[in-house]
Formats: C-alpha cells, sequence, structure tokens
C-alpha cells in the first residue's frame, strides 16, 4: 500500500530553510534506530520544482543525505533530466554524486557519463563523457558524438565546457580539441563560432565563411565573418542594436580581391525609432565602392541605391511625412544626375467631418529636386514646389440600391525651376477638379450557396490647370490597374494632372463560393474629351481612350490561386500581361510569374519583354526538402537566374547544399556560377531547436 508522507522539519530541515516543503511518496516508508528514514518501492520525491523517481531511498538524517538506487529519473525545475544507477546526494538534490549517470538537456543533447558530480545546484561535472542529440541505438555508434575526458554544465550561464574533446562520425574521429565551449540548447544567445559556410563561385573560387558572434550585453550583438577564398580577403559586419523605442541593424563588408585593384566596401545600414507624441524616425542609409560589388559577392541584387531619413506622424485624422533621399544608380545606361539625386519632400494632411456632411480634407506639401550638375536641361535641373489642397467627398444611397460618391477639389502649386532654360524660373499652377461615380451592386444566391455579385460602375470627373505647365519629375511611370480605374487622376506624382472631361465604365463580377472557392474579374476602359501628356505607349492611359483592362483573381481551398492583369489596345493587341500562378499543400509549394510588355522607348525599353519567373519547394519525404528556382526570359530565349537549394535533416544533423547561376548581360556585372554547402548538428545552436525525422533504430 502506498503512504503519503509529508516531510517537513523532521526529513528535510534544509528544505524549510529553502521555504519549500519537500513530498516523499512510496509504497512503504520506514524510520529506523539508526535515524535513517527508509523508502523502498516506487519511490518519488517533489520539492521546489524537481521531481525525483527511485526504487529506494535512505534519508540519513545525521549526515543529511540521500542514498538513492535505481534505475533514478531527475527531472529538475529548468527542464534538465538525470538518469543514473546510483546516486548520493543532499535533500535538495543540488550537491552530491550520480553513478551511471546520463543528463538530457531540453528533450534534445543527451550527455552519459560514468560519473556526475553536482555542486550548489548549478555545476554538474562529468567524468568520460559522451554528448549527442542522435538517437542512440545499443551499441552502435550515434551519427555524431563528442567523446570528452571531462565536461562541466554550467546550469546558471547555461554553458558546456568540454576538455580534450573528440569530434566523431559515426565512430571516427574528425576533429580533436583540448579545450571547448558549446551553449546548451536552451540558451538563445551566447558569444561563439556560429555555423561556418562554405562557397565556390566562378568569380571569387572556393571559399570559406567562419562567423563569429559577440553578445554586447542584452540588447546589442555583433557578428563578424572572416571570408577566405582564392581571389578574395574579406570581414562581414553585422551589427544589431535594440533601444526602448527602436532598434538598429548594420551591415558592411570590406574586400581586397583580385577582381578589381583598389579595395572594395559595401555598407546598409537601418533603424526605426519611436519619438514622442506618435512621431517615428526611419532612416536607412546605402552605399558601396563599385557597381558590381554587391552582385560579384552575393549581397544584394540592387542597381539603385536609396540612403533616406524619414520623420512621420500617423493618426486617426492626420498624417506628417518628412523625407530626404539620396539615390545612386549602378545601371550601364543611367547616369545620377538623370534621377535627380536628391529628393527632398514635406507633406501634410488632415481632414475633419463638417456640418453639413461628408469628408472635409486639406494639406499642404513641399517638394525638391535636385541634382549636383548645372548645365541647362534635364541632366542640371532643379525643382522646387510647394502647393496646398483641399477636398471634399460624400456618397449616398440612391433608390434600387445605386451608390454615389461625389469628390470635389482645389489644388494650388508654385514651382521655382533652375539650370533649364525650357521653364519658366518661377510658377504658378491652380488645378480644380470635380467628379462622381455611381455603383449599382447586384446580388444573388444560388442554390449551391455560392453568392454572387454583379457591380457595374460609371465615372465622370473634370479637372483643368490654370498656369504653366512645370517639368515632369514624379510622374514618369503610371499604368492603369484596378485601383486607379474610376479616378479623377491616375498620374503617379503632383507634377501632371489629367485634365479635361472624361469618364471611365467598368464591371465587377465576385463569386464567393459556399466551399471556398472564390473568384473576381474586373473589366474597364477610361474615355477622354483630350489626349493626355506624359502617359507612355505601354502604361495603358495614351491616346483619348485607355487600353482595356482585364484583371481576375480565382482562390481556392485546395491551395490554388491565379491572379492576373492585362491591358489590350486591341482584341489581339495586348499591352501588358502580368499573371500567377500558385499551388501549395502540406508538401509541394509551386509558383510562377509572366510577365509580357511591349517595347516603350519612354521608358527606356527598346525590345518586348517577356519573362517566367517559377519557385517551386517539395517536401520529398521527413528528411529530405527541396527548393528551385528559375527566370527565363523568352524574349531572348535565354535563362536568367536559376537555383537549387536541397536540405536533408533529421533530429540531431542538417545539411545544406546549393547551386546558382547568374546569367549577366551588364557589361559591368559578369555571369557567375555559386555552389554552397553548409551543416549544423542539433542542439549547439542557440535558440534554435532539432527537428525533422528521427532516425530509427533497425535490427
Amino acid at each position: 500500500m502506498r503512504v503519503l508522507v509529508f516531510l517537513l522539519l523532521l526529513c528535510m530541515p534544509l528544505a524549510l530553510n529553502a521555504q519549500g516543503a519537500a513530498t516523499l511518496v512510496a509504497d512503504t516508508v520506514e524510520l529506523n534506530a539508526d535515524e535513517q528514514l527508509v523508502a523502498t518501492g516506487n519511490v518519488e520525491v517533489l520539492f521546489d520544482g524537481s521531481r525525483l523517481t527511485a526504487s529506494q531511498i535512505i534519508f540519513d538524517r545525521p549526515s543529511d543525505t540521500l542514498q538513492i538506487i535505481g534505475p533514478i529519473v531527475i527531472q529538475a525545475a529548468d527542464g534538465t533530466i538525470f538518469t543514473a544507477d546510483r546516486a548520493t546526494l543532499d535533500p535538495r538534490l543540488e550537491n552530491g554524486i550520480l553513478q551511471g549517470a546520463r543528463i538530457v538537456l531540453e528533450q534534445q543533447l543527451q550527455v552519459a557519463s560514468n560519473q556526475i558530480d553536482r555542486r550548489e545546484g548549478r555545476y554538474s561535472q562529468l567524468y568520460k563523457t559522451t554528448a549527442t542529440s542522435c538517437r542512440v541505438c545499443g551499441t552502435q555508434a550515434p551519427l555524431w558524438e563528442i567523446r570528452a575526458e571531462q565536461v562541466i554544465h554550467d546550469t546558471q550561464e547555461k554553458q558546456l565546457y568540454f576538455s580534450n574533446a573528440t569530434l566523431r562520425v559515426r565512430g571516427v574521429p574528425v576533429l580533436w580539441l583540448p579545450r571547448m565551449r558549446l551553449p546548451d540548447p536552451s540558451l538563445d544567445r551566447s558569444s561563439g563560432l556560429l555555423i561556418p559556410t562554405q562557397s565556390n563561385t566562378t568569380q571569387l573560387g572556393f571559399g570559406i565563411k567562419l562567423p563569429y558572434f559577440f553578445t554586447l550585453g542584452d540588447h546589442r550583438d555583433l557578428t563578424v565573418t572572416p571570408y577566405v577564398s582564392q581571389e578574395t580577403t574579406t570581414i562581414e559586419l553585422r551589427y544589431r542594436q535594440a533601444f526602448a523605442n527602436g532598434d538598429l541593424t548594420v551591415e558592411a563588408a570590406v574586400s581586397d580581391d583580385t577582381l578589381l585593384p583598389e579595395a572594395r566596401s559595401y555598407l546598409f545600414a537601418e533603424g526605426r525609432f519611436d519619438l514622442a507624441n506618435a512621431y517615428q524616425l526611419i532612416f536607412d542609409i546605402e552605399t558601396v565602392s563599385d557597381p558590381a560589388y554587391l552582385v560579384d559577392y552575393g549581397y544584394s541584387d540592387k542597381d539603385r541605391l536609396d540612403s533616406s531619413v524619414q520623420l512621420l506622424r500617423v493618426t486617426d485624422r492626420a498624417l506628417l511625412n518628412a523625407r530626404l533621399t539620396n539615390y545612386e544608380s549602378l545601371r550601364d545606361d543611367e547616369a545620377d544626375a538623370s534621377l535627380p539625386p536628391i529628393i527632398a519632400d514635406l507633406s501634410y494632411e488632415s481632414s475633419y467631418d463638417p456640418a453639413f456632411g461628408g469628408l472635409l480634407r486639406y494639406g499642404a506639401s513641399f517638394d525638391v529636386a535636385y541634382r549636383y550638375s548645372t548645365v541647362d536641361g534635364d541632366a542640371g535641373r532643379d525643382v522646387s514646389r510647394i502647393g496646398a489642397n483641399g477636398a471634399w467627398s460624400d456618397s449616398w444611397i440612391l433608390p434600387y440600391g445605386v451608390v454615389a460618391d461625389v469628390q470635389t477639389a482645389l489644388r494650388t502649386d508654385i514651382y521655382m525651376i533652375n539650370d533649364d532654360v525650357a521653364f519658366a524660373e518661377d510658377d504658378l499652377r491652380v488645378t480644380p477638379s470635380m467628379g462622381g461615380t455611381l455603383r449599382w451592386p447586384l446580388g444573388r444566391v444560388s442554390t449551391t450557396g455560392a453568392t454572387h455579385l454583379l457591380e457595374p460602375t460609371v465615372s465622370f470627373s473634370w479637372a483643368d490647370a490654370y498656369g504653366g505647365t512645370p517639368p515632369n519629375e514624379d510622374s514618369l511611370r503610371t499604368e492603369l490597374d484596378r485601383a486607379n480605374l474610376f479616378a479623377i487622376s491616375r498620374y503617379a506624382g503632383e507634377d501632371r494632372i489629367e485634365t479635361g472631361v472624361q469618364a471611365a465604365a467598368g464591371v465587377t463580377w465576385t463569386r464567393l463560393g459556399a466551399g471556398g472557392f472564390n473568384s473576381t474579374l474586373t473589366f474597364g476602359r477610361v474615355f477622354r474629351q483630350e489626349e493626355q501628356e506624359g502617359f507612355t505607349n505601354t502604361s495603358g492611359l495614351n491616346g483619348k481612350n485607355s487600353d482595356f483592362l482585364i484583371a481576375g483573381q480565382l482562390i481556392a481551398p485546395s491551395g490554388f490561386l491565379f491572379d492576373t492583369r492585362s491591358l489590350w489596345n486591341g482584341v489581339e493587341d495586348p499591352t501588358v500581361v502580368d499573371s500567377r500562378i500558385a499551388w501549395r499543400n502540406d508538401r509541394v509549394t509551386l509558383g510562377a510569374n509572366y510577365v509580357w510588355l511591349g517595347p516603350d522607348a519612354e521608358e527606356d525599353r527598346f525590345e518586348t519583354i517577356s519573362e517566367w519567373t517559377v519557385d517551386a519547394g517539395f517536401v520529398i519525404n521527413d528528411a529530405w526538402n527541396l527548393d528551385v528556382n528559375a527566370r527565363y526570359d523568352l524574349a531572348e530565349d535565354r535563362p536568367v537566374r536559376t537555383g537549387a537549394t536541397l536540405q536533408w535533416r533529421n533530429e540531431c544533423v542538417t545539411v545544406d547544399v546549393s547551386a546558382s547561376r547568374r546569367f549577366a548581360s551588364s557589361s559591368t556585372v559578369e555571369p557567375t556560377t555559386t555552389f554552397g554547402i553548409s551543416g549544423s548538428i542539433g542542439s549547439f545552436s542557440t535558440g534554435r531547436a532539432t527537428g525533422g525525422l528521427a532516425t530509427g533504430c533497425g535490427n
């Protein structure tokens, strides 16, 4: 018969001093003449979050020790599990000796030892030790293991210190180290060597990266990565710091290679900080020594760098945005002066509900586009603009469910222009506009439970510009889509506005299936009184009447997605086609994008663009994963980029093998093939849990 005994002062006085009571459960409990408490049969001790089970426990009160006969299992409060054959411990399970012992950390890393000495409840000293996160099958050697003469586990610092350690793979020694320190699996951050990676590129040859991570307190860290290959010696840096009101990240590298005679480098930094009164400070810094450096080393594919600092405040009724941006082009056929390189803008918008109804919006803005050059014309022109605007809008539901929206607005801009005699130095432009939209939502529910919504829509608008025509700095790239089909002006910026009388007509059909099979289809076109300037041939908006817009989306509960947008100048004359198709389930992820753009000299595109981009992921089984991607230029009949990554993973090892090829057409950037391999052993990467298929123990 099991007996429950609460041992307060009689058996465990130290437990009482620790402000905790120990609980002993056993089949039989007796107190002998030698002041020994003997518990036998299914013994269990609970104390301060720790749990011990054994076949027999003898508590010797004069020596204040526990003699424990196994099999012994101790589950500590921090999740650590000890198993042993025999043990001598104090009643608090903090000091003593365990023989034939094993420690399991975070249910990931198991450490077996002939003997474990427990000290101060913090240190465990192990002798003749084997550590692994792989499943151990009898006498068969695990996939990997570390054997050491001595291991000290510091549970407070969460570190493992190995002496005379040897790394073995399937029992074969591959690396010996006299001293080694590794984090235990429960540690989130720790200074030390991170997972090395290997790469082999046609540009830089075979190389090794050895990242070292420094914890600079609880809120900062630095990663230093030496990268050495046949063609380069590089130091990569990453610095991160978390503040009470924001964060900062800096990434940089310096290289001495055989590709260029001078040193090469880059620096990317970004930060975001919350200030008082809902303000945010956001900044982004990007700089590089030469146009090809980022691509040669695989740091980024950007062909334009933008460094900016921004002050932003967003509330329910107001928006304040102040930003300064510097652009740097890395393209062969583009000079910084044509961008322009420096853009400054300041804008404020607010709204409120007037007593007479509707919504009243007003705002002001200031923009500067500055070029370093002082030559006359586009390459040297500097433009400043200061403007103010106000708009009123309202909506009503008319008979038969027709929804009417009305808007009227007035905008005033003053332009100041330097270094371009084609425009007046000072110019004033006043732009009034008004418009209205009628929508008639028609809905029905079919016998299958699907909901159908048909929404024909027409809009009418008028706008005009009184004053001069400023240079177009911010409205160069605009395309017709579902979002701007019924807008009064579809230009992307403030320098241009659609004038005259215009109308837009369209219809949207939406089906919401009872089983989650949903679809949407939109058809529309814009009609104008007069042709507009500034729209390119492939924008879909040039001429009096726009191209036909056809856009749709199909979503299936099985994971299928199809999304498309196309512009048509005629029945057989597409201008733009942009589509994506995707499908996914638990084991397969497939996605493909197709883009077709006709030639357009105004967008510096003299040939047709027709490209496929494909990305796919396959979970082959519980151990193998394959990811592939490719980009192919159909117009040029050549690949642009291909890549594949194969991963094998079980409960204790992860190995990634990758290969990629970039087919460059630039004279600055050379085609590059890259091979890489990286791996990690489970349980020794801070903050990373092991996973994957647990290998079985076969006969």
